[in-house]
């Protein structure tokens, strides 16, 4: 279960049956020397704020060797009725888009640290938001949707897992 669990504004969180302290191969990318199921992990959402238009999920690894670490994923226009997501994103309703990551392609992109940089911290941040909708396509950066939700927030929800070789 949970290992870091970062919490906000009201008793919103996420919580997930895919992520442990330790991220499984189901959760790594397949390629760069890795042979992960690149697959999203399972998340389930609860305590959600009233006024919650819809929700924007991030995967970020800021221990990546860059200026500005590395997106794994970042998904919008997630529907506020919308509380658990599953593993791979299966359930995840036509309305939702997912941004191209920092690997070049479109929706959730795995654990990959460099060989010998250590663990790195993978953090899942789930915001909610006051608008229904965001006026975004794919190819909105997630640096730059992050800028648009700045004054919509109205919680957010992490969570931390490692993964390392």
């Amino acid at each position: 279960m949970p290992f870091f669990i970062f919490e906000s504004m009201k008793n919103f969180k996420v919580t997930s049956t895919s992520l442990e302290s330790q991220m499984s191969n189901r959760q790594v990318f397949n390629d760069f020397g890795l042979s992960g199921d690149n697959l999203s992990p399972e998340l389930s959402l609860t305590g959600v704020p009233e006024g919650t238009g819809s929700f924007v999920i991030i995967c970020h690894d800021a221990d990546a060797p860059t200026p500005s670490g590395w997106w794994h994923w970042c998904a919008f226009n997630i529907p506020a009725t919308c509380l658990e997501i599953e593993e791979g994103g299966t359930n995840l309703p036509n309305t939702v888009v997912e941004t191209k990551n920092d690997f070049g392609s479109y929706g959730y992109g795995g654990a990959c640290p460099p060989p010998g940089h250590g663990d790195h911290a993978y953090t899942f941040t789930v915001y909610a938001i006051k608008e229904a909708h965001l006026d975004l396509d794919k190819d909105t950066t997630p640096a730059m949707v992050m800028f648009m939700i700045k004054d919509s927030v109205l919680a957010k929800a992490s969570l931390v897992s490692y993964f390392g070789r």
